[in-house]
């Protein structure tokens, strides 16, 4: 075993324990950690695979903007453990039904593309004995003329879409309120002194007088 295949194995069994760490974490912000060490295993496993471009994509959409958002906002959110928790076991039944059925829809795609995979390497091996020599090519490069050449209308529907669900959400972020303590910076600009403070007059009131028996003090004669 050369040390590909051994790296290989060990990123693949990183990627296998923290996937199963971010179902059994009870804390959601150890699941989001479990899930970002995850995501860099994969992009490790795919950079083995020759496939740079998605490796790096990986790290900087994912890794970088989309699971540090989602950390930010489970730790901003007070999610009560106990109530999520409630009526689990009864609906485990058909979750785990649910879940053989999605492994073996997997399981078959992924033992019908290993065939394809080993007829395109015997393919290639056949045409690089031909020749004589490897061909050089940029993976990144041929993956842009793909997507802007013969994808292109797909990746231009697929930011229409992004961008109508960023609309969207904003939009809906920034709805009217009743709990909203937002101010209109027009009218603290209006906001004149008088109209804050307003002086009223009120007439002077005496002290009340203390009855004669208590304001006179009784007398001490002293002597020298």
């Amino acid at each position: 075993m050369d040390a590909k295949t051994g790296f290989f194995y060990l990123f693949s069994a990183v990627l296998l324990f923290a996937a199963f760490r971010v179902i059994t974490a009870r804390n959601p912000v150890h699941a989001v950690l479990n899930l970002i060490l995850a995501f860099s295993q994969a992009a490790a496993i795919w950079l083995l695979l020759k496939a740079e471009f998605l490796g790096i994509a990986l790290v900087l959409v994912y890794l970088g903007a989309v699971m540090v958002l989602f950390l930010f906002v489970v730790m901003m959110l007070d999610i009560r453990i106990d109530a999520l928790r409630r009526g689990f076991w009864k609906h485990f039944p058909f979750a785990a039904l649910i879940g053989a059925l999605i492994a073996f829809e997997m399981g078959m795609v992924l033992m019908g593309g290993f065939g394809d995979v080993e007829e395109s390497k015997a393919g290639a091996a056949t045409a690089v004995n031909a020749a004589g020599q490897a061909v050089q090519y940029s993976n990144t490069q041929e993956l842009g003329k793909l997507l802007y050449t013969k994808y292109l209308y797909p990746v231009e529907i697929a930011a229409v879409i992004l961008l109508v669900a960023m609309i969207a959400a904003i939009a809906l972020t920034l709805r009217k309120r009743k709990d909203s303590k937002a101010v209109n910076p027009a009218q603290q600009i209006r906001v004149r002194a008088q109209d804050r403070i307003k002086l009223v007059k009120q007439p002077v009131t005496q002290p009340p007088q203390q009855p004669a028996a208590e304001a006179v003090a009784p007398a001490v004669e002293t002597k020298a």
